[in-house]
């Protein structure tokens, strides 16, 4: 089994003065503003979305749902290099509403189809190389932490979602989540713990 590591992602370059810029000219008129922050941001909602619905589909939709909302309230928003918290904040709060609207609990459903296994492996594991083996070690670690997260309590995955499926740093996290940072590092440990326990529980390797 391959060893499990719930390691932090490295740090993101500090892009929040770009944010900002892009921004501006979204609200100036700009019409390359906006497909630049599509082309920067869609992916890491995506992974947000998928990491805690377990649908494709619903991700995609959520993430051109948040997308939009970005552009029509694009005029609300004030440079303070804060656009990831603004953005991810309009993110969960579409997430919440959509699992509310949905008779089944989207969050506590069977995997169906097949998540970014890229993106998931990166953020637990980091892999010395690309062998068939250690490809099926990581891909079967990703199906038992995709079956996994639903259980978590919500606050907790939200969470451990943002901080390594989105690679946001923990005052985001914490900003986004309207918690202390000290409630939001005490999340993510519970988050990684309990994962940690019931990996191991699994035959994974601590």
């Amino acid at each position: 089994m391959p060893a499990v590591t719930m390691n932090s992602p490295s740090p993101a370059i500090d892009t929040a003065s770009e944010d900002d810029e892009l921004m501006v000219r979204l609200q100036s008129g700009d019409r390359l503003a906006f497909p630049a922050l599509v082309n920067k941001y869609q992916q890491a909602l995506l992974n947000f979305f998928f990491a805690n619905t377990r649908d494709r589909q619903l991700a995609e939709d959520l993430t051109q749902d948040t997308l939009l909302k970005l552009y029509d309230q694009a005029w609300d928003y004030l440079p303070s290099r804060r656009f990831r918290g603004w953005m991810f904040r309009v993110a969960r709060n579409l997430l919440i509403d959509s699992v509310r609207r949905r008779t089944n609990d989207a969050l506590v459903k069977a995997v169906q189809g097949q998540p970014d296994e890229t993106s998931i492996l990166d953020s637990l594991t980091s892999p010395n190389d690309d062998s068939p083996v250690q490809k099926a070690d990581r891909s079967e670690l990703s199906r038992a932490v995709d079956e996994l997260l639903p259980t978590l309590p919500e606050d907790q995955r939200l969470t451990f979602t943002l901080h390594h499926f989105s690679g946001l740093s923990l005052p985001e996290v914490a900003e986004i989540l309207e918690a202390s940072l000290a409630t939001t590092k005490s999340r993510l440990r519970l988050a990684r713990e309990k994962l940690r326990e019931e990996l191991e529980a699994r035959g994974f390797q601590a």
